[in-house]
């Protein structure tokens, strides 16, 4: 089965993830041999200048595909047949997964939200998780237990089998996912124990992966040996130029 690799950036982060050799550590740190690597670019105020630095990133052989998220609104909307005002204030926080998973190319696809990264583990963990997934139509969706939360993770769980914990849920900062069950339709679905995500994300693309899996009987399973981590850039990072310091605080971050 082939994998794609994918991270998405907007306005606020694109610096730290495509100056230096961030994005290199990061995806060398899955311990993964991709089959293609897509970077989604959201929401930023000079879309050329992001995009000098991307090319670069396809040209050293960093990533294989670039993806302005603008560029196809409209016929990814369209294609998963939604309108924006449903979203009611989540657009921003949904059309960059959307349009990653409407391009990818191969059996899975796995994301990364810009403030999320792994540290290398040592092993491919992603292998064992599409075996897993493999096995099972109920399983839907894999990822890393989230910040090395592992007692979370299995309170949260129905039951386990291997490495993984199974259950519900499903999280827009990690995921490994089935692309053919989420090039489908399945985007318009309700479930009350959905409510629980952020008010102000509205009517999010995670908040409704949720809900339809959970109407369905889909399952995620989550890694009982990998963790990624999620913690925020530093809101003021490049307010006027690029600070060395900033970068050093991104790099630090990958181990």
């Amino acid at each position: 089965m082939k994998v794609t690799f994918e991270i998405k950036v907007y306005e606020n982060d694109w610096k730290y993830i495509l100056y230096g050799n961030y994005l290199e550590k990061l995806i060398n740190n899955c311990n993964h041999d991709f089959f293609l690597k897509q970077l989604i670019i959201n929401n930023v105020n000079d879309v050329n200048e992001v995009l000098k630095y991307a090319e670069k990133k396809v040209t050293d052989g960093v990533i294989d595909k670039i993806i302005v998220v603008n560029s196809h609104e409209k016929i990814v909307l369209k294609y998963f047949n939604l309108e924006k005002d449903s979203f009611n204030g989540g657009f921003n926080y949904s059309i960059a997964e959307l349009t990653g998973i409407y391009f990818c190319e191969t059996d899975y696809l796995f994301h990364f939200s810009s403030d999320s990264f792994v540290n290398n583990i040592g092993f491919d963990w992603i292998k064992k998780a599409v075996e897993n997934l493999e096995k099972d139509d109920r399983f839907i969706v894999a990822n890393p237990t989230w910040n090395n939360n592992f007692e979370e993770a299995k309170n949260e769980a129905h039951c386990e089998i291997d490495d993984f914990y199974v259950g519900y849920g499903f999280s827009d900062q990690c995921y490994l996912i089935k692309s053919e069950v989420f090039k489908s339709q399945i985007y318009s679905e309700k479930n009350i124990d959905s409510e629980r995500y952020p008010n102000y994300g509205g009517e999010l693309f995670e908040k409704r992966v949720d809900a339809f899996m959970r109407n369905i009987n889909n399952l995620r399973i989550t890694s009982k040996e990998v963790s990624y981590i999620h913690v925020n850039f530093p809101k003021k990072s490049f307010l006027n130029i690029f600070k060395p310091y900033n970068l050093y605080v991104a790099k630090k971050r990958l181990k």
